[in-house]
């Protein structure tokens, strides 16, 4: 098993159900700047009293449970619901309850074929998720403050509420192309539909300003669509996407190939034209 360096890694879990846009965006194109909080989310935040505050060493035990159970939660979202995002995938499985038929021409067991293919699906999704969970919390997530908090241009926050740490979020800095990249970023499920995600989000693009990035990037794996319209909330625009991408962790063997399949899709947010 091969785990890639953590710079090369652009896994990002996102969870949000806010799909408002940022205000005071410049413009519905590439560019963003700050903007203060309109007075219905300002009324939000005080009444959740949501603090979004530096990572501390005390953190690391709640920081990598919210880590691990967001990333969990892809296991059935990637066996059955991804499975409507690959088309390919959809079609060889026909195909093979098909050819099942006529080699055993049984009613029966032509029927059970579609349950087996997408139980296959179920258990190399939950083996390949969980062989990138191990690289991960062996790499960046093993030691935070050597990842994000020493470098130059990297940092990790946490959203806090009534004193419990109920969302993460990274920024890791690249000096070759000048940009940010937004990693790491997940949710307590218990704290959801507070716009703890967009204020993670917001902070940031707050942080690749100051430090006079050109842009934010990420990748995602995200299968659910509100992930994505919490990106484009933000500004952010999608620049690209693969339909076979490679999670860090994966053996490629025939077997996964067949029943493993996930989307990656790439954003960019430009903050200024270089």
């Amino acid at each position: 098993m091969h785990c890639s360096s953590p710079k090369m890694v652009c896994e990002t879990k996102i969870v949000a159900d806010e799909h408002d846009a940022i205000p005071g965006s410049k413009k519905e194109s590439m560019m963003w700047s700050p903007a203060a909080l309109n007075p219905a989310e300002a009324k939000e935040v005080r009444r959740d009293a949501v603090f979004i505050r530096e990572f501390e060493r005390a953190d690391q035990e709640e920081v990598r449970r919210i880590f691990y159970e967001g990333i969990m939660e892809r296991i059935p979202n990637t066996a059955f619901r991804g499975l409507r995002q690959q088309p390919n995938a959809q079609f060889l499985y026909a195909l093979l309850t098909v050819m099942c038929f006529y080699v055993t021409k049984s009613v029966t067991l032509t029927c059970c074929a579609p349950l087996l293919l997408v139980g296959a699906r179920y258990y190399y999704s939950r083996k390949v998720i969980h062989s990138y969970l191990d690289c991960a919390l062996h790499t960046d997530m093993a030691d935070i403050e050597a990842y994000y908090m020493k470098p130059t241009g990297s940092c990790f926050w946490v959203a806090v509420l009534d004193g419990r740490v109920v969302g993460i979020v990274a920024a890791q800095g690249r000096e070759d192309d000048n940009t940010v990249e937004l990693r790491r970023m997940s949710v307590d499920s218990r704290y959801r539909g507070k716009g703890i995600a967009k204020a993670l989000g917001r902070r940031v693009l707050e942080f690749a300003v100051r430090n006079n990035y050109a842009a934010v990037v990420l990748g995602t794996t995200a299968v659910k669509l509100a992930a994505h319209k919490l990106y484009e909330s933000l500004g952010f625009r999608r620049t690209g996407r693969s339909e076979d991408y490679r999670l860090p962790g994966m053996s490629r063997s025939p077997l996964e190939r067949l029943f493993f399949q996930i989307r990656y899709s790439r954003y960019r947010l430009q903050l200024r034209e270089e």
